[in-house]
């Protein structure tokens, strides 16, 4: 059996940034290998919104409350999503 173990450093991170790290993981691995159609887009979307609460829960969005640093971070990623998802270019995530 063929295993990728990542290591985190987790020391600067809640309990629960921990737990949302853990959930990203799994579900993105349930996302590429599931088969059923269904499945495919639930979790897609349960993913995207894991992602999406990891980054309103991040230690640097919490840090000045006054600014909205979070709300702003997630309007420029559906921005840019959007425009990803309609773009023939593929991103780029091999060096």
């Amino acid at each position: 059996m063929a295993k990728l173990n990542l290591e985190i450093d987790v020391k600067d991170l809640s309990p629960q940034q921990v737990r949302l790290i853990k959930s990203i993981n799994l579900m993105l691995k349930h996302v590429l290998t599931t088969e059923n159609e269904e499945e495919y887009f639930e979790h897609s979307s349960d993913l995207l919104r894991f992602v999406a609460t990891a980054i309103k829960k991040a230690n640097f969005s919490e840090n000045d409350q006054a600014i909205e640093y979070s709300r702003q971070a997630l309007e420029f990623c559906v921005d840019t999503l959007s425009e990803q998802v309609y773009s023939d270019d593929l991103l780029q995530y091999d060096n």
